[in-house]
This record gives C-alpha cells, sequence and structure tokens, in this order.
C-alpha cells in the first residue's frame, strides 16, 4: 500500500492505495461519480477530470501520478458549469446524458484557457470526446450560444 495527498475539489484527502490503482478507480472511491468508465483506452473522453488545470484522461493515469497535485472533477465545478450547461441542454445535445461531464470539463479547460474561442477551436478541443447519440453539432451550438449570450451580457453592462 501507498499513500497519496492530493487536493481533490478544493479539499485535502489522503488515499491508501496500490501501486497500479488508477486515477479513475481512486476517484470513484472518493465518491466522484461524474468520472466515468467508458472505452478505457483513452479515447471516449468520458474519464476527463482537470489536474492542475488541465484535462486529463484519468482511466490512463495511475493515481500515484496525482500526488502533490489539484484535481478537480465535475462535482467541484458545478457553480461553473451551471453557466453553460442549459446551453446546450438547449440545443438537445444531452440526449442520453452518458457523455456530458468529459464534455463539460473539456470546455471548461477550454473557456479558461481561451475565453473566446472560434467554431474550429471548440471542435478541435472536444475533439477527444465521443458522443454516440447527438453527432457533436449540438454540442457546438450550444458552447457558441453561450458564448454569444455572455458577450451580448458584456456589451449591456459597458453601456
Amino acid at each position: 500500500m501507498m499513500e497519496i495527498k492530493l487536493k481533490l475539489n478544493g479539499k485535502a484527502v489522503t488515499g491508501h492505495i496500490e501501486p497500479d490503482v488508477l486515477l479513475i478507480d481512486l476517484l470513484r472511491s472518493l465518491g466522484c461519480q461524474s468520472v466515468k468508465r467508458g472505452c478505457e483506452t483513452s479515447n471516449c473522453g468520458l474519464c476527463t477530470v482537470l489536474m492542475d488545470g488541465r484535462p486529463v484522461l484519468s482511466c490512463s493515469m495511475l493515481a500515484v501520478r496525482a500526488d502533490g497535485h489539484e484535481v478537480y472533477t465535475l462535482e467541484g465545478l458545478t457553480k461553473e458549469a451551471e453557466a453553460f450547461v442549459g446551453f446546450i441542454a438547449d440545443e438537445g445535445a444531452d440526449q442520453c446524458g452518458f457523455c456530458n461531464p468529459g464534455y463539460v470539463m473539456n470546455t471548461i479547460a477550454l473557456l479558461r484557457e481561451n475565453p473566446d474561442p472560434t467554431d474550429e477551436e471548440i471542435l478541435a478541443y472536444l475533439a477527444g470526446n465521443l458522443c454516440r447519440c447527438s453527432g457533436y453539432e449540438g454540442q457546438l451550438r450550444g458552447i457558441r450560444r453561450f458564448l454569444n449570450s455572455r458577450k451580448a451580457q458584456g456589451e449591456q453592462h459597458a453601456e
């Protein structure tokens, strides 16, 4: 057994793990059910979390690599996510909902890095997320509508 310490969703936690435990398994054991197991080959994006502010695939990372780092799951970012998830839902892009946490985590990372992305930049950033229901256009339309409404609100406040 190994002891690791990390900051999870803003709180210090200690985990006692075997050396081969994946980060996804540690996070789920700590109650982070938004982190989902999909393909287990690093291709679907369902297991995306933010480590030190960068999106990582928790299904392909040993938990020991998170020792000393800050990890956020959707459970810790609900307020930030609430700003735009309704726009995505309004576009019908959350049909079964299974891929939503990965999309939301990557969208948060994208908007932190680039607050005003082009459609091409949005699609490139979200390319690692697989969705079998909606065909990706709904997510793009929802994010674009969110960004447009944010711009309109900024313009109203500037007047």
